[in-house]
Order: C-alpha cells, then sequence, then structure tokens
C-alpha cells in the first residue's frame, strides 16, 4: 500500500518519489491547467449559489467568484507545497466545500441577505477555520486517538459517497444545467456523450502522454465543437474587466454570532472527515505514506485556507475529491502539478477576462468529463474498502447503511425542507453530513475506535527508525529485505510519459515502519 518518500533506485541510492519529483515547465503548466479545468465547475458552484440566494448583484457575484478562485490557489500551494508543518505534501487541490452551502444560505437568510448577510458568514468561517488549525495541533497522542474514529470502513464509506453524491451533479451538467431553459434537452447529452468517449477513448488507445491529459482534451475537444455549432458562446469574455484584486474584509469587518459559529464548526467537522478521507485515498493513488501526522499538516491547511477565505471574502475550504479522481485517471503524482494549478488560479482570481474564458466551457461538455472523475471518486472510496473485511457483518452494515443514509437528502428532500425545522436542516440537508455521520457513529457502535491508525501498514520484521520516514540503503554485500505484504510497488503503465510523475517499480525496495 503505503510507500516512503525516500526510494531505493537499482544501484542503492536514493531516488526521488513521483509525489515530490518536478517536472518540466511545459508538462507543469499542461498537467496544472487541466486540474484547473477539472476543478473549475465545482469551484465556482458553490459562490454562485450562495450569492444568488443572498440576491447579490452581478458585479458582486463576479467579485465573489473572483476572491474564490483567488483563495483557492493560495490554500492549493499551501496543501501541496507545505509550509513547515501545515500542508500535506500530496497532490490535493483545496476548493470550496459544498457541505457548508446550505448552512451559509440558512445563516445570510437570517442575517436578512445582501451583503451584511455576508458579514456574519465571514465571521463564522474565520472562527471555524482558526479552530480547525487550533485542533490540528492537538498533541501526537491526542490526536492519534481522535485518528482512531477514522479507520477504513469510516474514510471509504465516506469517500463513496462524495462520489457518489458527485455524480447527479456531473449528470445535471450533461444534461445543461439545472435552471437552464434546454436542461434535458438530447443535444446536450450529445455533447457531453461525445466528451466522455473522446476521453475514454484517450484513456485507452492513446500513449501515456495523452492518457494523462484527456479530461483537458476532452474538455478543450468539446468545446471546439460546440462553438463550431454555435453552443458555445464567449461574449461575457469581452465584458469582464482585465484586471480585478481581491482585497480582504471587502464589505467590511466580520460579525461574530454565536449561531452560526457554532453551525460553521459542525461543518468543519464533517470537512475534517472529508479531507482524511482524501488524504488517505490520495496516499494510496500515488504510494505515499499517510500517517497521522500527515493528516494533521492536511488538516492545519484546512484551517489555514478556511481562516483566510473569509478574510478575503470567500467560504471554507476542503481537499477536492474531484481532483482525486483526476490523479487516479491520469496517473499525474507530481505535487508540483497542484502547485502549477495553484498558480493557474490565483492568475485567474486576478484576470477576469481570462476566468470568463474558463467559464465558457459548455455545461454540456463540461458534465461529461465530471461525471468521469466523480465515477473515480467513488472507485477511490471502492478501493479503501478493499482493505475492509467486509465478509464481517458489522463492517458490511456500516457500508450499506452510511449509504442509504447518503442518499436520503436527495431521494426525500421534502423530509428536510417541510419538516424539519430550518436551522436544523440546513445542517443536515447534505447527502456528504448524514453518510459521514452514519459512517462514524455505526462503526462506534459496532466496532468501537480503532486500536491504532488502521489506515498504516504494518512494520515489516526488524528494528526501525520511528522519528523518520526515510529509508537507510543496506549495506551492498546483504540483500535487500523483502518488502511487507501490501506495501510493495506496483508499476504504473505511464512508460512513454517520462516526466510526469507516474510511479515506476524498484527491485527489492524494503517497506519502513510508520511513524509513530
Amino acid at each position: 500500500m503505503a510507500r516512503v518518500a525516500a526510494r531505493l533506485s537499482a544501484t542503492g541510492e536514493q531516488s526521488t518519489h513521483p509525489v515530490d519529483e518536478v517536472l518540466p515547465l511545459p508538462k507543469l503548466a499542461l498537467y496544472g491547467f487541466q486540474h484547473v479545468l477539472a476543478f473549475y465547475a465545482g469551484a465556482v458552484i458553490v459562490p454562485i449559489i450562495v450569492g444568488g440566494a443572498l440576491k447579490l448583484s452581478t458585479e458582486q457575484l463576479v467579485y465573489l467568484i473572483n476572491a474564490d478562485l483567488f483563495t483557492c490557489g493560495i490554500a492549493s500551494i499551501i496543501q501541496a507545497f507545505g509550509i513547515g508543518r501545515i500542508g500535506a505534501r500530496l497532490p490535493l487541490i483545496q476548493g470550496v466545500t459544498f457541505t457548508a452551502v446550505s448552512p451559509m444560505i440558512a445563516i445570510g437568510l437570517g442575517a436578512g441577505g445582501g451583503t451584511a448577510a455576508l458579514l456574519v458568514i465571514y465571521g463564522a468561517v474565520i472562527t471555524a477555520g482558526i479552530a480547525t488549525f487550533a485542533f490540528a495541533w492537538l498533541p501526537a497522542k491526542a490526536f492519534r486517538t481522535v485518528m482512531r474514529l477514522f479507520p477504513p470502513v469510516v474514510t471509504g464509506s465516506v469517500i463513496t459517497v462524495l462520489g457518489i453524491v458527485l455524480i447527479p451533479v456531473g449528470l445535471n451538467d450533461a444534461a445543461g444545467g439545472l435552471g437552464s431553459p434546454d436542461f434535458g434537452d438530447p443535444k446536450n447529452f450529445a455533447y457531453a456523450g461525445g466528451t466522455m468517449l473522446f476521453i475514454l477513448v484517450l484513456m485507452k488507445v492513446g500513449r501515456p502522454f495523452l492518457s494523462s491529459i484527456a479530461i483537458l482534451l476532452g474538455l478543450v475537444g468539446g468545446t471546439l465543437v460546440a462553438f463550431l455549432l454555435g453552443d458555445a458562446k464567449f461574449g461575457d469574455v469581452g465584458q469582464a474587466d482585465w484586471v480585478g484584486i481581491t482585497t480582504p474584509f471587502h464589505y467590511g469587518a466580520p460579525k461574530f454570532e454565536w449561531f452560526p459559529i457554532v453551525l460553521m464548526l459542525i461543518v468543519m467537522l464533517i470537512t475534517m472527515v472529508e479531507t482524511t478521507g482524501d488524504t488517505y485515498a490520495v496516499g494510496d493513488i500515488v504510494g505515499k505514506e499517510v500517517d497521522s501526522e500527515t493528516v494533521a499538516r492536511a488538516l492545519r491547511a484546512d484551517g489555514a485556507a478556511t481562516a483566510l477565505g473569509g478574510i478575503l471574502n470567500s467560504f471554507p475550504y476542503v481537499a477536492f475529491a474531484e481532483n482525486v479522481g483526476l490523479v487516479r485517471m491520469t496517473k499525474v503524482k507530481s505535487r508540483f502539478v497542484v502547485v502549477a494549478a495553484g498558480a493557474f488560479m490565483i492568475l485567474l482570481g486576478l484576470l477576469p477576462k481570462a476566468a470568463a474564458i474558463v467559464a465558457s466551457v459548455p455545461h454540456a461538455v463540461l458534465g461529461g468529463a465530471a461525471t468521469v472523475m466523480f465515477a473515480m471518486v467513488a472507485l477511490a472510496g471502492i478501493q479503501t474498502l478493499a482493505k475492509v473485511d467486509l465478509k464481517e457483518e458489522k463492517n458490511a452494515l456500516v457500508v450499506g447503511v452510511s449509504l442509504a443514509f447518503a442518499l436520503l437528502p436527495a431521494t426525500v428532500p421534502v423530509f428536510f425542507t417541510k419538516h424539519m425545522d430550518s436551522d436544523l436542516s440546513s445542517l443536515l440537508n447534505s447527502g456528504v453530513t448524514m453518510g459521514a455521520t452514519a459512517a462514524i457513529v455505526l462503526n462506534l457502535i459496532f466496532n468501537g475506535p480503532a486500536k491504532d491508525d488502521a489506515h498504516t501498514a504494518p512494520a515489516v520484521a526488524g528494528p526501525a527508525d520511528e522519528s523518520s520516514t526515510a529509508v537507510t540503503p543496506a549495506p551492498a554485500e546483504q540483500p535487500a529485505a523483502p518488502a511487507a505484504a501490501g506495501a510493495a510497488d506496483t508499476a504504473d503503465a505511464d512508460g512513454a510519459a517520462g516526466g510526469s510523475g507516474a510511479d515506476e517499480p524498484t527491485e527489492g525496495e524494503p517497506a519502513a515502519a510508520p511513524t509513530a
């Protein structure tokens, strides 16, 4: 499963892990821009929904979108590049969490809507971000105790729920976007199906490099076809400003009220489960060891980004599951690709005209690509669940019932909108919230807290330095110890991609004991 960052080459020298590989600039730019396109719709939909519900003007809504993109870029760089003990240093894109949408709308409407409501929301967001950041600095023993609540049966269920909940979002886009006059038009499904088919063909028969940018090529190709047929409009590009600067507290000083703060703290508890699951999932995909300290660094980045979001007129941040699916599809594992994506997002946040070009990708084209990626998110969750003994009835019940709870808000929305207190509904009317809560509670009932960090691979026999994950090369006259079960490398089909950041097998690679 997990592999350490410092690996042994065939000559006995340490080699760079694919996650830490700095790719040539053209590839960094290309792969980074692909991440931006994959993430863009999910990034801007939250400010669009919240701004619309609060009756903001078009100018105010554009400002929210630019502020969101700008902050997303900074947050993603912090998470992927890392600052000290902040950031997981994994290819994780940060984006505004969908879990916060209903609570933020409830807070905003309770405050009267408009920009005055934003000030109350930002006060709650800043407080919740600081609280999350502080929580992630708990002493190692205390933090590991908390992490025992999130064994693979929980995180795997949550990631699977994320994928299942996101797939309808992609399908709605494929139909033309909810609320659009031509929603459900067969022409939209033709664009979405054509984009999806093009991506799948590239993944199947393309060279490794083409496969790694299949999503990007699918979006560009689909948009080009739509433009030639008159269904892609770029009129907003000419109306957009060239430069737009995001300034702290643009709408005034935030207001701190106790109920919005409590509501946002609960939201952050749910996003912590999301980030924990995403961190373990991407660690498995890229072959990098993830322990409780890695998760703590990821959560610190979440907290810092969320607090920064409240300051820069944005919202709570979380590791984006959409891009975890993209990493799995492309096998491009370098975290510096995410750093490049962060730079692109900052640029888009400063250049409204450039952001308008990206925003002109038709909903149907975006939906075709998004549906593929969201399905891969669900598969990443299933991959985590593969570590769980589902023949054990208790584990099977945790997974099955949590999936059922996750489908409740979409299946019976009237239960939340008409038969539940509005404050409670704003929190529970989310498939992710329901599924994650059910998974945690059911696991505690049936299994209790895990005895240790259940995600960490067991150590091989022999002494290990618990203070470091680096591997000391074995003396030349001694054969390398065999890898522990589940920790051996597998070759990725990325041969011709060269410096793509995809992993390559090494013979006799020893496994390291998990970090304490």
